[in-house]
C-alpha cells in the first residue's frame, strides 16, 4: 500500500484511549501488586480514570447496620433483630486507601455504584468468586444515603471542585440476570432513578449516567431506559455501555476460546447506539461512554496475552472516538478475581500487564497511541492497516508519527507492506526513521513463557527473562522522504520520522575504523 501526504490533510481522529482504565473490585487496590501495576501503567501510559466494581462490596466495609443491644458476633449475632430499629454507621477506612492510592498515581475515580452491601441486599443472589451481591437494596432511602454519604464523605477530604469531576455510574449490566437479579429493567430505572437523584442532591454538578449495559439486548434496554429517564425526567449526563467482539467462549479445563468478530465488523454491536441516543431530541449529541472494553468478556481467554489482541485494539483505537466520548480498557491489570485467584502468570486474564510485571503485548498498542498524543498537531492519515500523524518537539521541530498494524485472525502469516512519502527533504539520510515494533517474535512473552515450560510458578530468573522478553524491538535507520515498512501478521508498529542533520564534532566519522 503506498501513500503520498503533503502534509496538508485533515484527517477526523478523536484519541480518547486514556480518558479511563478498568479495575478489578475495588477492594484488590489494597494489594502490593496491584499497586505497581498500576504505577507501572501510569508511568508507560496514563490514564485519567480508573473504573471498578465492588465500591460498596463487603470487603470495603462501608456499610454497617446495628441496634444497640443487639450482639453483632458471637452465638447470639443478631438475636432480637427488629428491623425497625435499624440504625446505619459508615466506616470510610479502606475506602480512603483506596483513593488516596488512586490519587498518588494521578487518578480519579470514575465511580461505579455496586455491588449491594450483603446488610442492605433483599436476597442472596451474587455474581463472581467473591460473592458481589446483586439484588436490589430492600431499602432505597437507605441506598440512598449511603450514595450520599459516600459522595459527601470524599468531597471532604478531597475537595468538592475537584470530587464533581468524577463522573458516576449507576451499576453494572443490569440486563444481565448475573449482574441484577432476573434482569428486572423497572427495578433497575427505580434504583438509576433514586440513585440518579441523590448524587444529584450532593452536587448538581455531578456527571451521572446510566445504564451501563452489554451486548445482547443492549438497544432494546438504551431505549427503554432513555424513555423512562425522559418521561420521569431523572438527571443523565451520559450513557454507558460496554462492548466485547467476541463469540461464545469454548470452555477448555480452566479457559475459554472464544472466536473474534472479523475485524471488518468489530464494531456491530456499537454501530446504531449513537444514532439511537441521538433519536431523542433532548439527549441528541450527548456523551456516550463505553465504560468496558475488549476483545473477550471472560477474564481467562488466553487471546488476551497475545499479538493478535494487540493488533486488533490498536484497530480498534483508530476509529472508536469517531462516536464516543471516551472508552475504557478493561482491566489495566492481572490482580483479578471474578473466577478466582489464577493459577499461572499468562491465563488469559483481561489485563495489559501480567502478574509478574510483565507487559502484555496491547499495554504497547496503548503506549504507542499515547506518543501520538505529545506535541499532537493533526492526523495526515488513517486507513484500515494505519495512522500518520503531525506532531512537533519542544523547539517548534515537525516529526510525523504513525502507527501499523496487521489483524490476522486467520493466522494466515500475511505480511502488511506499507510505503509512505512524507513532505520531508528528500536528500537521502537526510532524515531519520525511529521504529518501536511488537510482534511474534521480537515481543511476545508468551511465547517464551510456553518455551520456558509455562511454568505456574516461574522464578527470579524466569520473570526476568518475561520482562525483558516483553519489550519493543526499537530501530533507527537514516532515510529520506520515502518510509517502507514490513508488518507482520499480529504486529503493532510505532513509528517517527523527522529531520536530522549531522552535526559531527571535529575529526569524527561515524564507522571510520583506521
Amino acid at each position: 500500500m503506498n501513500y503520498k501526504i503533503t502534509g496538508n490533510e485533515n484527517v477526523t481522529f478523536n484519541n480518547n484511549a486514556f480518558y479511563c482504565i478498568g479495575t478489578g473490585r475495588m477492594g484488590l487496590a489494597l494489594q502490593k501488586q496491584y499497586f505497581e501495576q498500576l504505577k507501572l501503567v501510569q508511568e508507560k501510559i496514563g490514564f485519567e480514570h480508573i473504573r471498578g466494581h465492588g465500591l460498596f462490596h463487603d470487603d470495603m466495609a462501608i456499610y454497617h447496620e446495628f441496634q444497640p443491644g443487639v450482639p453483632e458476633f458471637g452465638p447470639d449475632a443478631g438475636k432480637g433483630w427488629d428491623e425497625n430499629k435499624v440504625q446505619v454507621e459508615y466506616n470510610w477506612t479502606y475506602l480512603d486507601m483506596v483513593m488516596d492510592s488512586y490519587r498518588e498515581l494521578k487518578l480519579k475515580p470514575f465511580i461505579e455504584l455496586g455491588f449491594m452491601p450483603k446488610q442492605l441486599a433483599s436476597g442472596d443472589n451474587t455474581v463472581f468468586y467473591w460473592k458481589g451481591h446483586t439484588t436490589p437494596p430492600k431499602n432505597y432511602e437507605r441506598w440512598a444515603n449511603l450514595i450520599k454519604a459516600t459522595l459527601s464523605h470524599l468531597m471532604d477530604r478531597y475537595g468538592k471542585d475537584e470530587v464533581v469531576t468524577w463522573p458516576v455510574e449507576v451499576w453494572n449490566e443490569p440486563n444481565l440476570p448475573g449482574f441484577w437479579k432476573d434482569a428486572d429493567m423497572e427495578e433497575y430505572f427505580k434504583l438509576y432513578d433514586v440513585s440518579s437523584r441523590a448524587v444529584k442532591e450532593v452536587d448538581a454538578r455531578f456527571k451521572v449516567g446510566g445504564p451501563a449495559v452489554c451486548g445482547g439486548t443492549d438497544q432494546k434496554w438504551i431505549k427503554a431506559f432513555l424513555e423512562f429517564v425522559r418521561k420521569n425526567k431523572c438527571p443523565l449526563d451520559f450513557v454507558s455501555r460496554h462492548h466485547y467482539t467476541t463469540e461464545l467462549p469454548s470452555p477448555d479445563g480452566h479457559y475459554g476460546y472464544p472466536k473474534l468478530h472479523p475485524k471488518e465488523k468489530c464494531f456491530e454491536q456499537l454501530d446504531s447506539t449513537r444514532g439511537l441516543v441521538d433519536s431523542f431530541e433532548e439527549y441528541k449529541g450527548m456523551d456516550i461512554n463505553v465504560t468496558e472494553f475488549n476483545t473477550s468478556y471472560i477474564p481467562n481467554a488466553p487471546v488476551h496475552d497475545t499479538n493478535l489482541n494487540a493488533a486488533y485494539i490498536a484497530l480498534m483505537l483508530s476509529t472508536f472516538g469517531d462516536n464516543h466520548k471516551s472508552y475504557s480498557y478493561w482491566t489495566f491489570g492481572d490482580i483479578f478475581e471474578e473466577n478466582g485467584v489464577p493459577f499461572t502468570p499468562f491465563h488469559g486474564g483481561f489485563g495489559l500487564v501480567a502478574n509478574g510485571l510483565i507487559p502484555k503485548p496491547t499495554f504497547w498498542s496503548f503506549a504507542f497511541y499515547k506518543n501520538l498524543t505529545r506535541g499532537y498537531e493533526k492526523c495526515l492519515l488513517r486507513t484500515p492497516e494505519c495512522l500518520v500523524t503531525k506532531s512537533r518537539d519542544s523547539k517548534g521541530q515537525e516529526i510525523y508519527k504513525g502507527i501499523a498494524w496487521n489483524v490476522d485472525t486467520d493466522m494466515s502469516g500475511k505480511e502488511l507492506k506499507l510505503e509512505l512519502e512524507l513532505p520531508l527533504s528528500g536528500k537521502e539520510d537526510s532524515n531519520v526513521l525511529i521504529t518501536q515494533l511488537v510482534d511474534e517474535e521480537v515481543c511476545n512473552p508468551l511465547k517464551v513463557w510456553h518455551d520456558l515450560g509455562e511454568h505456574a510458578n516461574p522464578s527470579e530468573q524466569e520473570v526476568e527473562l518475561l520482562r525483558q522478553a516483553a519489550q519493543p524491538f526499537t530501530q533507527t535507520k537514516r532515510c529520506g522522504n520515502k518510509v517502507s515498512l514490513v508488518i507482520k501478521e499480529n504486529a503493532v508498529c510505532y513509528f517517527e520520522v523527522k529531520a536530522a542533520p549531522i552535526n559531527n564534532d571535529r575529526g569524527y566519522t561515524y564507522g571510520r575504523l583506521y
